[in-house]
């Protein structure tokens, strides 16, 4: 088990905490310095060699632990009761990277009236002055179905809700408001994210080979790992790419390339952070270097450290990016599908599908090691 999970209790102690709060100390104080003092902690252990992935989510079970002790102390018992603390976003997904913005969603059963209100302010405020940085919204059920549906950003989000405290029944009844019967049927939302995806590639030349890549946005970058979790979780309704396996969507090594992948982009991504000391997604030259020394690369007779880094993350993102396209051809084909794709035969070997090459059979190379070169002249 990791370092980082072994060492939850240094990161953040429900009875210290609460016995300083009990305390003469300012509030404020005690929440910062836990915060500074945890942050802190998963810097050690990161530099010490744990796992990206044990800090991306531990990072996130703090925040979590520190955000409904605030809840808690500035919302009265009866505005808990009627409404929740939502995280959305890659925080509603547990994954939290050292300088990334927290997304909420305050969900509330009817209009909040003034008191609420400044509650709800109080709150918020808060948070920003402990150093969180926090991205909101405080919304009804009703508000969630009326911007979900003009918005696909929005209803992405709301996709990977998870409940920090309050009412869990206003949860589910949000869920099932903007689940794909209701709302974005499976096809329409597949559709609307392959359209943003294809937006995103053209800012960035449809290449993830960039000098300065940007490690979220950027072709192969985390992104595109999001969109496969997004199209299939609107289908399947799965919260894992692990449980896309089970639906026979994944193979155990796809999902390993997958895995592996976003974890070296989480290493980076953490180490980004860190050197930049910002939420950064752009790998620029002078943090490439920084990076490379941080990971404990080092200049070899025609290899600089900085390149031998770089050649691993254009390796992984290349892996990424084509697992990605079979993945949305995959679905796109085996699951909306209207139609039988339409099949003309070229040779023995080869056949057009719908626009895209084929083999004939599953044995083609393997009985004309030929017909590897042959593709490439049809």
């Amino acid at each position: 088990m990791s370092t980082a999970y072994l060492a939850r209790g240094r990161l953040f102690d429900p009875k210290v905490f609460r016995a300083r709060l009990e305390s003469e100390e300012k509030p404020l104080e005690v929440f910062r310095s836990t915060l500074d003092a945890g942050s802190s902690a998963l810097e050690e252990f990161f530099l010490k060699g744990s796992s990206a992935q044990d800090i991306v989510w531990s990072r996130a079970w703090l925040v979590d632990q520190i955000l409904v002790e605030a809840w808690r102390l500035h919302l009265s018992e009866s505005t808990q009761e009627s409404s929740a603390l939502i995280a959305v976003g890659g925080y509603g997904r547990g994954e939290l990277h050292p300088c990334s913005d927290i997304d909420l969603m305050l969900l509330v059963k009817q209009e909040p009236d003034s008191e609420v209100a400044e509650q709800l302010e109080q709150f918020t405020r808060f948070l920003w002055d402990i150093g969180l940085e926090i991205g909101h919204s405080v919304r009804t059920v009703k508000d969630c179905v009326t911007q979900a549906k003009a918005d696909v950003t929005v209803m992405t989000n709301i996709t990977e809700s998870r409940l920090l405290d309050g009412s869990q029944d206003l949860l589910d009844r949000m869920i099932a408001a903007t689940g794909p019967g209701k709302i974005w049927p499976a096809r329409k939302f597949f559709d609307a994210k392959v359209a943003e995806q294809n937006e995103r590639y053209l800012k960035f030349e449809e290449t993830g080979y960039n000098l300065e890549p940007n490690l979220k946005e950027g072709p192969g970058g985390l992104r595109d790992i999001h969109v496969i979790g997004w199209v299939t979780g609107r289908y399947f309704g799965n919260r894992s790419l692990q449980e896309l396996i089970e639906h026979d969507f994944l193979t155990d090594e796809e999902h390993r390339t997958l895995i592996r992948g976003r974890n070296f982009i989480w290493r980076l991504r953490i180490g980004l952070h860190l050197v930049a000391g910002r939420s950064e997604d752009r790998l620029l030259f002078d943090h490439q270097r920084q990076l490379a020394q941080m990971f404990g690369y080092e200049d070899r007779k025609g290899s600089l450290a900085v390149e031998q880094l770089m050649k691993r993350y254009y390796r992984t993102v290349k892996e990424l990016s084509l697992l990605n396209e079979i993945l949305l051809q995959h679905i796109r084909e085996a699951v909306f599908a209207t139609r039988k794709p339409k099949k003309v035969r070229i040779n023995r070997r080869f056949e057009a599908l719908d626009g895209y090459l084929d083999t004939t059979s599953s044995t083609v190379f393997k009985r004309f090691p030929f017909a590897i070169l042959e593709l490439f002249h049809i």
